[in-house]
């Protein structure tokens, strides 16, 4: 079990994944994780994206592990009482809810500072809580839609569709970008672990507001610094000639996908020199080694010499690949179809990035694990994704409820 935030209590008020994400990756590493949820409905995260068994969706599974749930209403005087008896206890609070609602109930940042200093007080939404869209509702396309990743044109049919861009790294925006949701919940994770730590030398809390789009942009530095950037580009030697992920005739040859023997593929990332001096040595082609001065080189449009790694690279199977890839240190790695294909991967398997476990009603579930791996902590799941409200009672004795008081509140529908 990770034990990097053992001893913080976090209380999470979200539904959905934004704020829902940020909560698990902080009960990743140890944090004491307290979801909060309305008595009626709570997370609906449970009844969308496909079911396992009733209310057991594959993303709650995923997003509300490490937590345990506690239903409020937050609307009443008595919840509001059960809540600030919670808080008194948290150390971070995450809001995964757009900006005003939680003032608009009086328990957003100013109310709790006014009660608990030291408050961690951690907001993540879609567009962000400031500016002209901070109160939008969001959901995960309209958050990457932002951060342009999924570039629009109208085709001859008369309907939206995607289009392709042409500027440097434009192709690689979307992966580089990858999920605004993982990557603004990582950006929680991070901040609120800085925030605890500046918290422990000088008592102040602070407020944090993370936007699930401009940490898509931020993933996506390369394309987007490379963009903003282009017209003030004075030497272009070491750039690519146009998409560095192409795979057409005329593309790089040096930086580029190759087909191996058992009709796989690999990615070829030699483009300094060093490495491709070490690759010609490797195939015993010492012929191919050129002398250059250049940092880099891309050996675009080089067509001869393409068909020529081509079929350097159909001589082996992606496994001796591999092999020959670590013994001579070179930037050759597997390029993979589908994510059920990952889990057979030697690298992949070796670390904890996968984690199989038994959810004690949806039962056997493969968790995305953690890409941290810790000495002497091995990744766990210390508590499975929580049937609404499972733990209402257990934690309202912990906040000192006697039963009698426990089920007074239960029956006001209070909790």
């Amino acid at each position: 079990m990770r034990q990097l935030l053992q001893g913080i209590r976090v209380v999470e008020w979200a539904v959905l994944l934004n704020g829902g994400l940020a909560g698990a990756l902080l009960g990743d590493v140890g944090a004491d994780v307290i979801k909060v949820e309305d008595p009626v409905r709570g997370d609906y995260l449970r009844d969308m994206m496909g079911q396992i068994v009733p209310h057991h969706s594959p993303a709650h599974l995923q997003v509300n592990r490490q937590k345990r749930s506690l239903t409020i209403d937050l609307r009443s005087d008595e919840g509001k009482d059960v809540f600030w008896r919670l808080l008194d206890t948290a150390d971070v609070f995450v809001d995964g809810y757009t900006a005003g609602v939680a003032d608009r109930l009086g328990i957003g940042y100013d109310a709790q500072r006014g009660r608990r200093p030291g408050i961690v007080y951690c907001q993540h939404s879609g567009f962000g809580a400031s500016g002209p869209y901070g109160e939008i509702p969001t959901h995960g396309f309209m958050q990457e839609s932002l951060a342009a990743m999924t570039p629009m044109e109208v085709g001859p049919d008369g309907y939206p569709r995607h289009k392709e861009v042409e500027f440097a790294f434009a192709p690689a925006m979307a992966r580089a970008g990858g999920s605004s949701v993982s990557g603004g919940a990582l950006q929680c994770a991070f901040h609120v672990a800085a925030a605890l730590v500046r918290r422990e030398r000088t008592g102040e809390g602070c407020v944090i507001d993370i936007s699930a789009a401009e940490a898509a942009i931020a993933n996506a530095f390369p394309t987007v610094t490379y963009d903003l950037n282009d017209a003030r580009i004075t030497d272009r030697m070491g750039l690519p000639e146009g998409n560095v992920t192409a795979t057409g005739p005329e593309a790089s040859v040096r930086y580029q996908y190759y087909e191996t023997a058992d009709g796989k593929f690999i990615l070829f990332c030699a483009i300094e020199p060093k490495f491709w001096t070490r690759f010609c040595e490797a195939v015993e082609r010492p012929d191919l080694a050129v002398n250059t001065t250049e940092a880099v080189e891309w050996a675009s449009g080089d067509v001869p010499l393409r068909k020529t790694v081509m079929e350097i690279f159909r001589s082996r199977s992606l496994d001796e690949w591999l092999a020959l890839s670590a013994k001579w240190r070179l930037p050759i790695g597997p390029v993979y179809d589908r994510p059920t294909d990952l889990p057979h991967d030697a690298q992949l398997r070796s670390r904890q990035i996968f984690h199989e476990a038994e959810h004690p009603v949806a039962g056997p579930f493969s968790y995305v694990g953690s890409p941290a791996v810790i000495a002497d902590q091995p990744y766990e799941v210390a508590h499975h994704a929580p049937q609404h409200g499972q733990h209402t009672a257990e934690l309202l004795s912990e906040l000192g409820y006697s039963p009698a008081e426990q089920q007074q509140l239960a029956e006001r529908g209070v909790v």
